[in-house]
Protein backbone atom coordinates (compact mmCIF):
# COMPACT_ATOMS: atom_id res chain seq x y z
CA UNK A 1 0.00 0.00 0.00
CA UNK A 2 1.97 3.08 -1.29
CA UNK A 3 -1.13 5.17 1.54
CA UNK A 4 -1.10 4.59 4.47
CA UNK A 5 -3.04 6.61 7.16
CA UNK A 6 -2.97 8.87 8.63
CA UNK A 7 -3.38 10.91 5.18
CA UNK A 8 -4.25 14.97 5.27
CA UNK A 9 -7.50 14.98 3.26
CA UNK A 10 -8.01 17.81 0.11
CA UNK A 11 -10.25 20.77 2.02
CA UNK A 12 -11.87 23.36 0.51
CA UNK A 13 -12.41 27.19 1.26
CA UNK A 14 -15.33 29.15 2.02
CA UNK A 15 -17.01 31.07 -0.63
CA UNK A 16 -19.51 33.64 -1.24
CA UNK A 17 -20.66 32.60 -5.12
CA UNK A 18 -20.05 29.28 -7.24
CA UNK A 19 -17.04 29.65 -9.43
CA UNK A 20 -17.92 29.16 -13.19
CA UNK A 21 -16.19 28.01 -16.08
CA UNK A 22 -15.06 24.33 -17.71
CA UNK A 23 -12.12 24.01 -15.23
CA UNK A 24 -14.61 23.57 -12.26
CA UNK A 25 -16.25 20.31 -11.31
CA UNK A 26 -19.45 20.50 -9.31
CA UNK A 27 -20.40 17.82 -6.36
CA UNK A 28 -22.85 18.15 -3.49
CA UNK A 29 -21.68 19.35 -0.37
CA UNK A 30 -22.87 16.13 2.16
CA UNK A 31 -23.73 16.90 5.65
CA UNK A 32 -21.43 13.91 7.05
CA UNK A 33 -18.48 13.09 8.67
CA UNK A 34 -15.17 13.31 6.02
CA UNK A 35 -13.82 9.98 5.95
CA UNK A 36 -10.81 7.95 3.96
CA UNK A 37 -11.19 4.73 3.18
CA UNK A 38 -8.01 2.30 3.33
CA UNK A 39 -8.62 -1.04 2.10
CA UNK A 40 -5.56 -3.37 2.49
CA UNK A 41 -6.83 -7.04 1.98
CA UNK A 42 -9.20 -7.84 5.31
CA UNK A 43 -7.64 -4.61 7.07
CA UNK A 44 -10.26 -2.11 6.94
CA UNK A 45 -9.15 1.52 8.09
CA UNK A 46 -11.57 4.91 8.24
CA UNK A 47 -9.57 8.04 9.12
CA UNK A 48 -11.70 11.47 10.10
CA UNK A 49 -10.96 14.77 8.56
CA UNK A 50 -8.62 15.50 11.40
CA UNK A 51 -6.57 12.53 11.17
CA UNK A 52 -8.20 10.48 13.57
CA UNK A 53 -9.35 6.81 13.72
CA UNK A 54 -13.38 6.45 13.32
CA UNK A 55 -12.98 2.60 12.31
CA UNK A 56 -14.52 1.45 16.18
CA UNK A 57 -17.64 3.66 15.67
CA UNK A 58 -18.68 2.40 11.79
CA UNK A 59 -18.87 -1.49 12.00
CA UNK A 60 -21.45 -1.43 9.52
CA UNK A 61 -19.51 1.18 6.94
CA UNK A 62 -16.07 -1.47 7.66
CA UNK A 63 -18.67 -4.30 7.17
CA UNK A 64 -19.37 -2.69 3.60
CA UNK A 65 -16.17 -1.71 2.64
CA UNK A 66 -15.62 -5.12 3.01
CA UNK A 67 -17.71 -6.25 1.03
CA UNK A 68 -15.97 -4.72 -2.34
CA UNK A 69 -14.33 -7.20 -3.88
CA UNK A 70 -11.14 -5.39 -4.59
CA UNK A 71 -8.78 -5.96 -2.04
CA UNK A 72 -6.58 -2.87 -2.06
CA UNK A 73 -7.89 0.59 -2.73
CA UNK A 74 -8.35 4.38 -0.91
CA UNK A 75 -11.27 6.49 -1.17
CA UNK A 76 -12.24 9.68 0.12
CA UNK A 77 -15.90 9.99 0.93
CA UNK A 78 -18.51 11.18 3.75
CA UNK A 79 -20.19 9.01 6.12
CA UNK A 80 -23.68 9.74 6.57
CA UNK A 81 -27.06 8.15 8.17
CA UNK A 82 -30.03 8.06 6.10
CA UNK A 83 -33.51 8.91 7.80
CA UNK A 84 -36.49 9.93 6.41
CA UNK A 85 -35.04 10.37 3.08
CA UNK A 86 -32.45 12.91 4.67
CA UNK A 87 -29.55 12.23 6.50
CA UNK A 88 -29.73 13.31 10.51
CA UNK A 89 -26.30 14.44 11.67
CA UNK A 90 -27.90 13.98 15.32
CA UNK A 91 -27.94 9.89 14.73
CA UNK A 92 -24.44 10.60 13.15
CA UNK A 93 -22.99 12.16 16.50
CA UNK A 94 -24.48 9.96 18.63
CA UNK A 95 -21.81 6.87 17.01
CA UNK A 96 -19.34 8.79 18.45
CA UNK A 97 -19.50 6.58 21.82
CA UNK A 98 -17.49 4.56 24.25
CA UNK A 99 -19.23 1.62 24.94
CA UNK A 100 -19.12 -1.05 21.97
CA UNK A 101 -22.36 -2.11 22.38
CA UNK A 102 -24.16 0.74 22.04
CA UNK A 103 -21.81 1.47 18.73
CA UNK A 104 -23.13 -2.23 17.70
CA UNK A 105 -26.97 -1.55 18.33
CA UNK A 106 -26.76 2.16 17.04
CA UNK A 107 -25.46 0.26 13.57
CA UNK A 108 -28.39 -1.84 13.64
CA UNK A 109 -31.00 0.63 13.88
CA UNK A 110 -29.55 3.57 12.02
CA UNK A 111 -27.07 1.94 9.72
CA UNK A 112 -24.35 4.56 8.38
CA UNK A 113 -23.44 4.66 4.38
CA UNK A 114 -20.24 5.72 2.80
CA UNK A 115 -20.16 7.99 0.18
CA UNK A 116 -17.40 8.22 -2.14
CA UNK A 117 -16.19 11.40 -4.22
CA UNK A 118 -12.78 10.70 -4.99
CA UNK A 119 -10.21 7.70 -5.51
CA UNK A 120 -6.86 8.38 -4.24
CA UNK A 121 -5.25 4.51 -5.02
CA UNK A 122 -6.80 2.31 -7.05
CA UNK A 123 -7.32 -1.60 -6.99
CA UNK A 124 -3.66 -2.32 -8.22
CA UNK A 125 -2.00 -0.36 -5.82
CA UNK A 126 -1.38 2.95 -7.75
CA UNK A 127 -1.13 6.18 -6.22
CA UNK A 128 -3.76 8.58 -7.70
CA UNK A 129 -2.64 11.79 -5.92
CA UNK A 130 -0.62 13.02 -8.70
CA UNK A 131 -3.43 13.04 -11.22
CA UNK A 132 -5.17 15.20 -12.39
CA UNK A 133 -8.93 15.34 -11.32
CA UNK A 134 -10.09 15.20 -14.88
CA UNK A 135 -8.51 11.96 -14.95
CA UNK A 136 -9.70 10.50 -11.63
CA UNK A 137 -13.28 10.82 -11.24
CA UNK A 138 -13.44 8.53 -14.46
CA UNK A 139 -11.42 6.23 -12.67
CA UNK A 140 -13.54 6.60 -9.33
CA UNK A 141 -16.41 5.80 -11.83
CA UNK A 142 -15.13 2.97 -13.24
CA UNK A 143 -14.52 1.45 -9.72
CA UNK A 144 -17.79 2.53 -8.19
CA UNK A 145 -19.29 0.75 -11.44
CA UNK A 146 -17.21 -2.19 -10.91
CA UNK A 147 -17.67 -2.86 -7.31
CA UNK A 148 -20.08 -0.88 -5.56
CA UNK A 149 -23.03 -2.89 -4.82
CA UNK A 150 -25.43 -0.33 -3.06
CA UNK A 151 -24.05 -0.45 0.47
CA UNK A 152 -21.71 2.24 -1.08
CA UNK A 153 -22.76 5.09 -2.76
CA UNK A 154 -21.24 7.11 -5.56
CA UNK A 155 -21.22 11.25 -4.76
CA UNK A 156 -22.75 12.55 -8.06
CA UNK A 157 -20.37 15.01 -9.63
CA UNK A 158 -20.63 17.24 -12.99
CA UNK A 159 -18.99 19.92 -15.25
CA UNK A 160 -22.48 22.25 -15.87
CA UNK A 161 -23.61 24.51 -13.46
CA UNK A 162 -27.07 24.36 -14.52
CA UNK A 163 -27.22 20.48 -12.75
CA UNK A 164 -25.30 21.70 -9.35
CA UNK A 165 -27.95 24.74 -8.92
CA UNK A 166 -30.84 21.69 -10.15
CA UNK A 167 -29.62 19.91 -6.97
CA UNK A 168 -29.92 22.71 -4.57
CA UNK A 169 -33.33 23.33 -6.26
CA UNK A 170 -34.65 19.70 -6.25
CA UNK A 171 -33.90 19.09 -2.60
CA UNK A 172 -33.35 22.86 -1.17
CA UNK A 173 -32.53 23.15 2.23
CA UNK A 174 -31.72 19.48 2.95
CA UNK A 175 -28.45 20.05 1.06
CA UNK A 176 -25.52 20.93 2.97
CA UNK A 177 -24.25 23.08 -0.24
CA UNK A 178 -22.52 22.73 -3.31
CA UNK A 179 -18.41 21.94 -3.50
CA UNK A 180 -16.58 23.00 -6.83
CA UNK A 181 -13.21 21.45 -7.93
CA UNK A 182 -10.34 22.18 -9.81
CA UNK A 183 -10.51 19.96 -12.87
CA UNK A 184 -7.01 20.60 -13.77
CA UNK A 185 -5.65 20.04 -9.93
CA UNK A 186 -4.27 17.23 -8.70
CA UNK A 187 -5.64 16.10 -4.96
CA UNK A 188 -4.07 18.94 -2.59
CA UNK A 189 -3.53 16.61 0.40
CA UNK A 190 -4.09 18.93 3.47
CA UNK A 191 -4.27 22.09 1.40
CA UNK A 192 -7.18 24.07 0.45
CA UNK A 193 -6.19 25.36 -3.07
CA UNK A 194 -8.04 23.40 -5.73
CA UNK A 195 -11.33 22.94 -3.71
CA UNK A 196 -14.15 25.55 -2.41
CA UNK A 197 -17.33 25.56 -0.74
CA UNK A 198 -20.50 27.42 -1.05
CA UNK A 199 -22.61 26.70 1.92
CA UNK A 200 -26.51 26.11 1.53
CA UNK A 201 -27.36 29.28 4.19
CA UNK A 202 -31.35 30.07 4.68
CA UNK A 203 -32.98 32.18 7.30
CA UNK A 204 -35.62 32.69 10.10
CA UNK A 205 -37.70 34.94 11.93
CA UNK A 206 -36.84 34.56 15.70
CA UNK A 207 -37.76 35.91 19.01
CA UNK A 208 -35.47 37.91 21.55
CA UNK A 209 -36.13 36.16 24.33
CA UNK A 210 -33.28 37.04 26.65
CA UNK A 211 -29.74 37.80 26.43
CA UNK A 212 -26.42 37.32 27.91
CA UNK A 213 -23.66 40.70 28.96
CA UNK A 214 -20.41 40.30 27.10
CA UNK A 215 -17.89 39.25 29.69
CA UNK A 216 -16.37 41.70 31.56
CA UNK A 217 -18.79 44.23 30.34
CA UNK A 218 -22.01 46.08 30.66
CA UNK A 219 -23.19 46.06 27.01
CA UNK A 220 -24.39 43.06 25.14
CA UNK A 221 -22.84 40.13 24.60
CA UNK A 222 -25.17 37.56 22.40
CA UNK A 223 -29.11 37.59 21.57
CA UNK A 224 -30.78 34.20 22.68
CA UNK A 225 -33.26 32.86 19.96
CA UNK A 226 -36.64 31.70 20.33
CA UNK A 227 -39.60 29.55 18.10
CA UNK A 228 -42.80 28.93 19.61
CA UNK A 229 -43.88 25.08 19.13
CA UNK A 230 -47.89 24.38 18.24
CA UNK A 231 -48.48 24.78 22.32
CA UNK A 232 -47.51 28.36 22.63
CA UNK A 233 -43.86 27.64 24.19
CA UNK A 234 -41.21 29.37 23.72
CA UNK A 235 -38.33 27.17 23.45
CA UNK A 236 -34.59 29.07 22.93
CA UNK A 237 -33.08 27.44 19.63
CA UNK A 238 -29.42 29.31 19.48
CA UNK A 239 -28.05 32.72 19.65
CA UNK A 240 -26.55 35.26 17.78
CA UNK A 241 -23.65 37.62 18.86
CA UNK A 242 -22.56 39.06 15.26
CA UNK A 243 -23.53 42.11 16.47
CA UNK A 244 -21.67 45.58 15.34
CA UNK A 245 -19.58 47.55 17.95
CA UNK A 246 -21.27 50.47 17.44
CA UNK A 247 -25.11 49.30 17.96
CA UNK A 248 -24.33 47.48 21.38
CA UNK A 249 -24.78 50.32 23.79
CA UNK A 250 -28.32 51.18 21.68
CA UNK A 251 -29.37 47.69 21.84
CA UNK A 252 -28.80 46.57 25.53
CA UNK A 253 -30.56 50.09 26.79
CA UNK A 254 -33.40 48.53 24.34
CA UNK A 255 -33.67 45.05 25.98
CA UNK A 256 -32.67 46.43 29.31
CA UNK A 257 -36.11 48.13 29.18
CA UNK A 258 -37.77 44.30 28.38
CA UNK A 259 -35.62 43.13 31.76
CA UNK A 260 -38.07 40.94 33.59
CA UNK A 261 -40.17 39.31 31.37
CA UNK A 262 -41.26 35.43 31.16
CA UNK A 263 -38.41 34.63 28.82
CA UNK A 264 -38.12 31.03 27.26
CA UNK A 265 -41.37 29.16 28.34
CA UNK A 266 -40.47 26.00 26.71
CA UNK A 267 -36.97 24.66 26.63
CA UNK A 268 -34.51 27.07 28.04
CA UNK A 269 -30.83 28.07 28.14
CA UNK A 270 -28.03 25.70 30.06
CA UNK A 271 -26.72 27.35 33.21
CA UNK A 272 -23.17 27.62 33.80
CA UNK A 273 -20.35 25.11 33.08
CA UNK A 274 -17.41 24.11 34.85
CA UNK A 275 -15.40 25.85 31.91
CA UNK A 276 -17.66 29.59 31.93
CA UNK A 277 -17.47 31.89 33.87
CA UNK A 278 -20.28 32.56 36.33
CA UNK A 279 -20.79 36.02 34.47
CA UNK A 280 -20.69 34.54 31.11
CA UNK A 281 -23.07 31.63 31.78
CA UNK A 282 -25.73 34.30 33.04
CA UNK A 283 -28.45 35.33 30.89
CA UNK A 284 -31.19 37.93 31.30
CA UNK A 285 -34.72 36.87 30.33
CA UNK A 286 -36.88 39.80 28.63
CA UNK A 287 -40.52 40.73 27.50
CA UNK A 288 -41.05 38.57 23.92
CA UNK A 289 -41.50 41.46 21.85
CA UNK A 290 -38.27 41.85 19.56
CA UNK A 291 -38.21 39.98 16.49
CA UNK A 292 -34.94 39.47 14.53
CA UNK A 293 -34.19 37.61 11.08
CA UNK A 294 -31.28 35.47 11.55
CA UNK A 295 -29.11 33.79 8.88
CA UNK A 296 -28.14 30.05 9.77
CA UNK A 297 -27.13 26.71 8.30
CA UNK A 298 -28.47 23.84 9.99
CA UNK A 299 -30.95 23.24 12.36
CA UNK A 300 -31.33 19.87 14.00
CA UNK A 301 -32.27 18.83 17.60
CA UNK A 302 -34.65 21.51 18.07
CA UNK A 303 -31.73 24.18 18.08
CA UNK A 304 -29.33 25.69 15.35
CA UNK A 305 -26.41 23.44 15.38
CA UNK A 306 -23.95 26.66 15.41
CA UNK A 307 -24.38 30.35 16.11
CA UNK A 308 -26.52 32.28 13.38
CA UNK A 309 -25.82 35.76 11.75
CA UNK A 310 -27.99 38.76 12.83
CA UNK A 311 -29.69 39.87 9.52
CA UNK A 312 -31.97 42.66 9.98
CA UNK A 313 -34.35 43.40 12.87
CA UNK A 314 -37.96 42.56 12.07
CA UNK A 315 -40.13 45.26 13.99
CA UNK A 316 -42.92 44.21 11.03
CA UNK A 317 -43.37 40.73 12.67
CA UNK A 318 -45.28 40.06 15.52
CA UNK A 319 -43.51 37.68 18.06
CA UNK A 320 -46.64 34.64 17.61
CA UNK A 321 -45.88 34.58 13.84
CA UNK A 322 -42.13 33.24 14.62
CA UNK A 323 -42.56 29.61 15.20
CA UNK A 324 -40.90 25.93 14.29
CA UNK A 325 -42.48 25.24 11.23
CA UNK A 326 -40.31 27.94 9.46
CA UNK A 327 -37.22 25.48 10.37
CA UNK A 328 -38.34 22.71 9.32
CA UNK A 329 -37.21 21.20 5.99
CA UNK A 330 -39.15 19.97 3.43
CA UNK A 331 -39.37 16.11 2.74
CA UNK A 332 -36.92 16.25 -0.05
CA UNK A 333 -34.99 12.58 -0.98
CA UNK A 334 -31.31 13.22 -1.19
CA UNK A 335 -30.78 9.41 -1.96
CA UNK A 336 -31.93 10.12 -5.23
CA UNK A 337 -28.57 12.22 -5.92
CA UNK A 338 -27.08 9.42 -5.18
CA UNK A 339 -25.92 6.69 -8.20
Amino acid sequence: MPLKPPLAPMEARSVDAIPEGPDWQYEPKWDGFRCVVFRDGGDVTLQSKAGKPLTRYFPDVVAAVSQIKAKRFVLDGEIVVPRDRAFSFDDLLQRIHPAKSRIEKLARETPALLIAFDLLQDERGHSLLELPLSDRRPKLDAFANDYFDGSSRLSPATTKLSDAKGWLKKVGATLDGIIAKRRDAPYGAGTRDAMVKIKNYRSADCVVGGFRYGTNSKLLGSLLLGLYDDDGLLHHVGFTSSIARTEKPAITAKLEKLKGGSGFTGNAPGGPSRWATERSAEWVPVKPKLVVEVCYDHFSGERFRHGTRLLRWRPDKAPQQCTMDQVKQKKADLMKLLR
